[in-house]
């Protein structure tokens, strides 16, 4: 199963996130299949590919549940039902 999760990059308390794309199996930062965006939660900024996130959704990716919240105030997930 495919699933949108986030992947720590950055220094010792200072950490950064990446959306990716990822099998549920592998390791939390493995070699993802495809990056989708960043979420910086210190400043909270977010860069979505909007297009790739709704393309992975509809092919039946699982988003987490932090990764769930990030793209309801992005308003992704309405394109999605849509």
């Amino acid at each position: 199963m495919i699933k949108l999760r986030l992947k720590r990059f950055g220094k010792k308390r200072e950490a950064s996130y990446r959306i990716v794309a990822t099998q549920s199996t592998s390791r939390r930062d493995g070699r993802p299949l495809e990056e989708l965006g960043f979420y910086n939660p210190r400043t909270d900024e977010t860069q979505l590919d909007v297009e790739a996130i709704v393309k992975r959704l509809q092919t039946g990716a699982q988003p987490t549940p932090t990764v769930r919240r990030i793209l309801e105030k992005a308003n992704v997930l309405e394109q999605v039902k849509a």
